[in-house]
């Protein structure tokens, strides 16, 4: 993954650059890699045919792998987009009769179910498209719910955990030291929305424990209203590429996108959460009633809490589930 960290870094001076000499510089040449995290490693599909992907302009950054004809098809909760390029490459290590034949989305999980509840289509810009997913994954609440729905079938399987942490442009400017400073009017923040995302209930839980109710309403309802706390639709893009550009100060993500970030060279940091202060998610799956390819959703919901598996989530701080 470190091979190509200088080279990204030099595109993305190009490509996140706000002024008007940097986009004319852009113009000069070939534009640098968006998002600054896009290398090609997330498309497991062979051949590609033409390639055809603009910088800001034509950019499928969370649909993954090719529609003709896939032998699995998984919906992930998007915030550990960067560990399923890693993940697919182990599990068709075992399974290479899926090689090349799995696609995934890593949309909110929120509007994962908008899309299940939708057929399985979905539109992106001019692109509509149908496609039914075999597995699905978010919080273990949120798969219980969703079997009990009868959405899902049972039982769901819970793999990895998660801690909360402050995302934070490199080296830290705006001198954040914890979320009570979240609360502050000078601040500029980009925050989960909780109309989309299900982080945002365990971010007020931690706004709650760290400054009572004051603090939850101070970054989630009084600088909304004064524009200094953006609303994301999809954090795991927007937080960091806000971060980047100078939209925002600071923003409430999970840790492993963050670590994510910093691994691969981008200009992030982060502050970390006292465990007080903290909230815990409980990654799970199960699979889609009526999946076109049952055996192959039961195939990597059996893997995702391997030991390869579990190897792979740490390397981004996750870590192994050990509840019942």
């Amino acid at each position: 993954m470190h091979h190509f960290h200088k080279a990204m870094l030099a595109g993305c001076a190009v490509a996140l650059a706000l002024s008007s000499a940097a986009r004319a510089e852009d113009a000069k040449g070939p534009p640098g890699p968006f998002p600054p995290w896009q290398h090609g490693d997330n498309n497991d599909a062979t051949p590609r045919g033409l390639p055809f992907t603009v910088p800001e302009v034509d950019v499928l950054a969370d649909f993954h792998g090719s529609l003709d004809d896939p032998k699995l098809v998984l919906f992930v909760g998007g915030n550990y987009f960067f560990a399923m390029a890693p993940l697919v490459k182990a599990f068709e290590a075992s399974h290479p009769e899926y090689k090349g034949r799995i696609f995934w989305e890593t949309i909110p999980p929120g509007l994962l179910v908008k899309q299940i509840e939708a057929g399985g289509t979905v539109t992106v810009g001019n692109m509509t498209f149908t496609v039914k997913p075999d597995a699905y994954f978010a919080g273990l609440k949120k798969v219980e719910a969703l079997i009990h729905e009868g959405k899902l079938v049972g039982p769901a399987v819970p793999y990895v955990t998660n801690t909360l942490t402050i995302m934070v442009p490199k080296d830290n400017p705006a001198g954040m030291k914890g979320l009570s400073d979240l609360g502050k009017p000078g601040i500029r923040l980009a925050m989960p929305n909780p109309e989309f995302e299900g982080i945002a209930r365990q971010i007020k839980m931690s706004l709650a424990k760290a400054g009572g109710k004051d603090l939850e309403t101070a970054v989630y309802d009084t600088k909304v209203k004064d524009g200094s706390t953006i609303l994301t639709h999809i954090h795991h893009r927007q937080t960091p590429l806000f971060l980047m550009q100078g939209r925002a100060q600071a923003g409430v993500t999970w840790q492993s996108e963050a670590l994510f970030q910093q691994q691969v060279g981008n200009p992030i940091g982060h502050v970390d959460i006292p465990d007080a202060d903290n909230a815990t998610a409980v990654y799970a799956g199960a699979e889609v009633k009526g999946a076109a390819h049952p055996e192959a959703a039961k195939a990597w919901l059996a893997f995702i809490r391997s030991p390869d598996a579990l190897q792979i989530f740490e390397r981004y701080g996750f870590k192994p589930y050990r509840g019942g």
